[in-house]
C-alpha cells in the first residue's frame, strides 16, 4: 500500500508531455535522450517515491539569458526528471483550475494564446482612451509562499498536492558559480508548475479583484504583463494607484518605471498627454496611418512589431552567421531559414504586416553574401549574386518564406 494514490498511467503522460517539449538538462545533466536509456527505471522511480511521499525535489539549476532592455532574465531549469514530477502534479490541478481563472488572463493557459490578448487590447484601446501599462517588479522572484499555498489549498484537499507544491517553491536554487541557495520567495521561470501557480496567485492577487472592485474597467493580462483600460486621465490615476496599494498587499511591487499611464490618441483624441504607446507581447500600440475599407487613410491607435522585438529579432539572425555557411546548399538555406522565419511571420505579421518588410531586405543581403562566399566566381560582386537570386525568385518564389511579404 502506498500513502499516496497516483496512477502509473499519470507519470507515463507527464513523461510525454515533458518530452514534447524538450528542454535543457538540469543540474544533473542528464538530457532526455539520456533519461529514456533507462526509461522503465527511471519512471518507476518517480512514481514510487511520488506515491511513497519521499519525493524531494533536487535544486533548479540557475541560467541566465539577456532581455531586450540589457538586462538578465533569471531562469531556474529543472531536471527531467523533476519536470515530469511537476507535470504529475499540473495536470491533476489544472481543470479545476481553469473553471476559475478569469476570462481574460491568456498566459501559459490552454487553447489561448498572446495574439488574442493583443487582439482583445486592440479593440478595447478604442474604446477606452487610456491604458494603464502594468509591470510587477521581479514578479516570479517575488511571490510570498504563505500566500501561495494558501490559493493553492482554496482549490484542493489532496495532501500529496500540497505537499510537492510547497517542496517544489522551498526547493533550492544552484547558482551558475555552483553555491547553493535557499528560497524563501518566489517561484522559478522554467518549471513545468511555477507558470499555473503564477496564473493561481495572480488571479487572486489581481484578477478576483479587478472584478470584484472595478467591473467597469477592462484588461488583459498574459502571466505578469497587464494592460488595464480606463475612460479618464483621473480614472487611470487612481486606478493605478488603487493596484499598486494591492500589490503591496499580497507582497509584490509595481515597477515604478516601466507601470505608465498611456493616452490612446487617434484623430479624434486631442487630450494633452506626454506617452502615447505602449508595448505588450512583443508588439507597440501608438497611433498609426491606417485605410479604412474606401482606401481613405486616417490615424488610428494599433499594434504592430515592436522596436525591441525588432531588435532581438536582428541579434538572433546575426548569430547565425548565414554568410559563413557555404558548406549549406540553397535548400539547406532555406530549410534552416524558414521555419524561424515563419514563425516570426505568423506571430508579428497579424498586424500590421508591412512592418516586416525589414526582413526581405536584412534576409536577401545575407544570401547574396551567402552566395558570394559559396560561388567564388560571383567575386565580391553584390550585383551579380543578386541577379543569381532574382533568378530563383523568379522560378521559385516560395522558396523563402520572407519574399512572400513582398506579395503581401
Amino acid at each position: 500500500m502506498k500513502s499516496f494514490d497516483i496512477s502509473k498511467q499519470a507519470v507515463w503522460d507527464s513523461y510525454l508531455k515533458v518530452k514534447s517539449n524538450q528542454g535543457a538538462a538540469g543540474i544533473d545533466h542528464c538530457s532526455i535522450a539520456v533519461f529514456e536509456e533507462d526509461l522503465k527505471n527511471n519512471l518507476y522511480k518517480i512514481w514510487n517515491r511520488m506515491s511513497s511521499g519521499s519525493y524531494f525535489p533536487p535544486p533548479v539549476m540557475r541560467v541566465e539569458i539577456p532581455k531586450g532592455n540589457g538586462e538578465m532574465r533569471k531562469l531556474g531549469i529543472p531536471t527531467v526528471a523533476d519536470r515530469i514530477a511537476q507535470m504529475v502534479v499540473k495536470n491533476h490541478i489544472e481543470p479545476d483550475l481553469e473553471v476559475i481563472f478569469h476570462p481574460d488572463s491568456y498566459g501559459y493557459r490552454p487553447k489561448r494564446s498572446a495574439q488574442q490578448a493583443v487582439s482583445l487590447a486592440r479593440k478595447r484601446c478604442w474604446k477606452h482612451d487610456w491604458v494603464i501599462d502594468m509591470d510587477i517588479k521581479g514578479f516570479f522572484d517575488n511571490i510570498p509562499h504563505d500566500l501561495m499555498m494558501q490559493a493553492v489549498r482554496k482549490h484542493t484537499k489532496e495532501t500529496w498536492v500540497l505537499l510537492y507544491v510547497e517542496r517544489w517553491l522551498k526547493a533550492p536554487v544552484q547558482l551558475m558559480d555552483g553555491k547553493i541557495e535557499e528560497r524563501t520567495r518566489g517561484t522559478p521561470q522554467g518549471g513545468v508548475i511555477s507558470p499555473l501557480l503564477a496564473n493561481l496567485f495572480l488571479h487572486y492577487a489581481f484578477d478576483h479583484w479587478m472584478r470584484s472592485n472595478y467591473p467597469l474597467n477592462p484588461f488583459e493580462r498574459y502571466a505578469d504583463d497587464s494592460v488595464v483600460h480606463c475612460d479618464s486621465k483621473a480614472e487611470a490615476i487612481a486606478l493605478k494607484s488603487a493596484i499598486a496599494k494591492r500589490m503591496e498587499q499580497c507582497g509584490l511591487e509595481l515597477h515604478p518605471e516601466k507601470t505608465k499611464i498611456v493616452y490612446c490618441k487617434d484623430a479624434s483624441r486631442t487630450e494633452d498627454h506626454d506617452l502615447h504607446n505602449f508595448d505588450f507581447l512583443g508588439f507597440c500600440f501608438r497611433p498609426r496611418l491606417s485605410r479604412n475599407k474606401y482606401g481613405k487613410y486616417f490615424v488610428n491607435f494599433s499594434p504592430a512589431i515592436a522596436p525591441k522585438a525588432k531588435k532581438e529579432i536582428f541579434s538572433e539572425i546575426r548569430e547565425w552567421r548565414l554568410h559563413r555557411r557555404s558548406d549549406l546548399s540553397v535548400k539547406e538555406l532555406a530549410d534552416k531559414l524558414n521555419p524561424v522565419v515563419r514563425g516570426w511571420i505568423e506571430y508579428y505579421g497579424v498586424f500590421f504586416q508591412s512592418e516586416l518588410i525589414f526582413l526581405v531586405y536584412h534576409l536577401d543581403k545575407l544570401i547574396y553574401r551567402w552566395v558570394i562566399r559559396k560561388y567564388k566566381k560571383h567575386g565580391s560582386n553584390f550585383k551579380r549574386a543578386e541577379n543569381w537570386v532574382k533568378r530563383i525568385k523568379c522560378k521559385s518564389p516560395n522558396y523563402f518564406v520572407h519574399w512572400g511579404l513582398l506579395r503581401a
